[in-house]
């Protein structure tokens, strides 16, 4: 079976932040970081070349495909800032609303700029996809 695309790597969080052309979305990167790293307890770490992740979940499909991903994460696109495990916690149902202007695709959030978001309500999705990933959805 193959590996996945997107593992945890020791590439610098900082140094991945720090090279982030856009003024307005390096400082949205940082203020994610920050943000973070106080809602999860976790260390960050780069998945891949442009994820920057806070703990992790192993998981295993019916079809036999298992591996580790990112419990909670961002990375700062050009489009826009993706978010990922904020939306799989049943909480996030009833804090969705409240967020601010967001858009919801398979698996992540995305949002145009920090300033456009409750960042309290961010902060409980944070929390709750956290917890969520790493007790409800990891499998040993």
């Amino acid at each position: 079976m193959a590996e996945n695309k997107t593992q945890a790597t020791d590439a610098s969080v900082q140094d991945f932040l720090d090279g982030v052309e856009n003024d307005a979305r390096r400082n949205d990167g940082l203020r994610l970081l920050a943000l973070m790293k106080e809602n999860t307890g976790e260390a960050p770490v780069m998945w891949g070349p442009s994820i920057v992740g806070f703990g992790s979940y192993h998981y295993r499909y019916e079809s036999g495909r298992e591996g580790d991903t990112v419990a909670v994460g961002f990375s700062p696109r050009k489009g826009s800032l993706s978010l990922y495990g904020l939306t799989y916690a049943p909480e996030a149902a009833d804090l969705l609303p409240r967020l601010g202007k967001h858009k919801v695709g398979a698996g992540c959030l995305y949002v145009n700029k920090l300033d456009d978001v409750d960042e309290a309500v961010l902060a409980e999705l944070i929390r709750a996809g956290h917890r969520h990933s790493t007790t409800v959805m990891h499998q040993d």
